[in-house]
């Protein structure tokens, strides 16, 4: 446990809330209002406020990216290795903002929340979400941080999504997009992977309609098989192989179906039991959604290159060998777009064995190109 911090690291963090009174239009029909974003900073805004970076999370991330909450904190935040003086994200030169997205378990206004009208959580009352909607409310957290203009916006994943939609929504608003590991809308056998998580989350008993709150109680069984599920498909054949191969528990079988005896089948069950004490089931059925229902080139009849026609930034488009759950063929489909729309864009294939999950990860060759694109960047 860190007492004295890396001289790489941006030290003790403290998270910070905004609340927000005007009601947010949806693209489910509804509106909400009296939200909170809760978000961290890292490094300092230059005079001109040019030197803005935001980091749009995955599925299961949150606002803390970097750095340390206290002295007692065993692991920094999540993007930690790409976070701080001298990495990639190099806070010598750029003011880094890292949120909670709305719907979110870790601060931000969601399911768990207490509804005013009805001074109860909102549970399964609270409303559907897409990409699109948090790129609006990260764009009214910019006009409260005073910042106009991102030098960048970086996600990975579903935060790739995030990113793309900002150069979309907003291509005055954003100079540079990096979109790691993403996609340009989920496959058939991507949407089939979430609504098999779903389900074990909607048939858990004690999920209430999503109401258990309520009941204080939490469809932990759901989200476990619902975590075991992804987690599979986050990590390579070639990972999960290195990693576990077919080790045993113990030195010999049990034959039975309810003992824990490959090194594997442990390993999940703990990621599912370590995720099911810290994320709202609700904000997990939201979050699958907002993957499934993004595909921004449906309102060009499916034209990719005719969507990101209107975009400003510059991309850097970074994929992973060996990421099945989103390949580098679906990178490439968007630098093919981005081509034929006349755009500047940078595109690289990392190779690397560990799957979805090695965007996340402190691959030499990855963070070398992300640091240098990032370094190119004017300010």
């Amino acid at each position: 446990m860190p007492t004295a911090f890396p001289e790489d690291s941006v030290g003790l963090v403290t998270p910070q809330v905004e609340h927000f009174a005007e009601p947010l239009a949806l693209a489910c029909g509804r509106s909400l209002g009296n939200y909170q974003l809760v978000y961290e900073t890292y490094g300092e805004l230059n005079a001109a406020r040019s030197n803005a970076v935001l980091i749009c999370h995955a599925l299961s991330g949150h606002h803390h990216a970097a750095g340390y909450h206290n002295s007692d904190e065993r692991k920094p935040g999540w993007w930690d290795s790409c976070i701080g003086p001298g990495k990639a994200l190099d806070t010598n030169r750029f003011f880094v903002v890292s949120l909670n997205n709305l719907g979110g378990c870790n601060g931000s206004t969601g399911p768990s929340s207490i509804n005013a009208v009805t001074g109860k959580p909102y549970g399964a009352d609270f409303p559907v979400l897409t990409v699109e909607d948090w790129v609006h409310s990260q764009a009214l957290l910019a006009d409260r941080l005073g910042i106009a203009q991102w030098a960048a916006v970086v996600g990975g994943s579903l935060g790739g999504m995030q990113a793309m939609q900002w150069a979309i929504s907003y291509p005055d608003r954003i100079r540079h997009c990096l979109t790691i590991a993403s996609a340009p809308k989920l496959s058939a056998q991507n949407i089939a992977f979430n609504e098999v998580a779903r389900q074990a989350i909607l048939s858990d008993p004690e999920f209430h309609g999503g109401h258990f709150q309520e009941h204080s109680v939490i469809p932990k069984r759901g989200l476990m098989l619902a975590r075991m599920v992804g987690h599979i498909t986050y990590l390579s054949d070639d990972a999960m192989g290195e990693k576990f191969g077919r080790g045993l528990k113990s030195e010999k079988l049990n034959y039975d179906f309810h003992s824990v005896e490959f090194q594997v089948e442990s390993y999940l069950r703990y990621q599912g039991e370590e995720f099911s004490g810290r994320f709202d089931a609700n904000t997990y059925l939201l979050m699958t959604k907002a993957l499934d229902y993004f595909d921004p080139a449906a309102a060009h009849d499916g034209d990719l290159a005719k969507t990101l026609a209107g975009v400003k930034a510059d991309f850097c488009v970074i994929s992973f060998t060996t990421d099945w759950r989103f390949s580098p063929a679906r990178s490439r489909e968007i630098v093919d777009a981005l081509m034929a729309a006349r755009k500047n864009v940078c595109y690289l294939e990392v190779d690397a064995p560990q799957g979805h999950d090695a965007f996340l990860m402190p691959i030499p060759r990855y963070l070398q190109a992300f640091s240098g694109y990032m370094n190119r960047i004017s300010l």
